[in-house]
């Protein structure tokens, strides 16, 4: 059995690792992306710009991609049979435990592991068990 070399997730990672470290080298700011967009919610002057900036280049990065060769895995096969409501609800525990957790997976998985951070530790070992546990349910439960 032979497996290829993932490229595009290789290079992926590392620009997340290296956005993660220019932002915090250069603004002193984490780049979860709970906290950035939670930010703008409630908005100061000095903070605005660069949310803005970052969240626009994570836009705009997803729109050129395919321009440039990348390509996008295709879900469009997979039925899991759920419901918009379902989905709704899922999201919004998401969020709720974004909430609890003061960050997202983004900010505790890259950046905070990443610091060595010992809540970021912890943090991405919770969401990653209940991730398992929720996949294990739903597919043989």
């Amino acid at each position: 059995m032979s497996f290829g070399i993932p490229w595009e997730a290789l290079l992926g990672g590392m620009l997340l690792g290296v956005s993660g470290l220019t932002l915090l080298a250069f603004n002193g700011r984490i780049a979860g992306i709970s906290g950035i967009v939670g930010g703008l919610l409630k908005p100061r002057q000095s903070d605005v710009a660069w949310r803005l900036l970052f969240l626009g280049g994570m836009i705009i990065a997803g729109v050129i991609s395919p321009l440039v060769g990348f390509t996008y895995p295709d879900f469009s096969s997979v039925s899991g049979g759920t419901s918009p409501l379902l989905a709704v609800a899922a999201g919004l525990l998401v969020g709720i435990g974004t909430r609890l957790a003061n960050g997202c997976t983004s900010g505790h998985g890259i950046c905070g592991m990443g610091r060595l951070s010992k809540r970021s530790i912890v943090a991405t070992l919770i969401f990653m068990g209940t991730a398992f546990l929720t996949v294990f349910v739903r597919l043989h439960a």
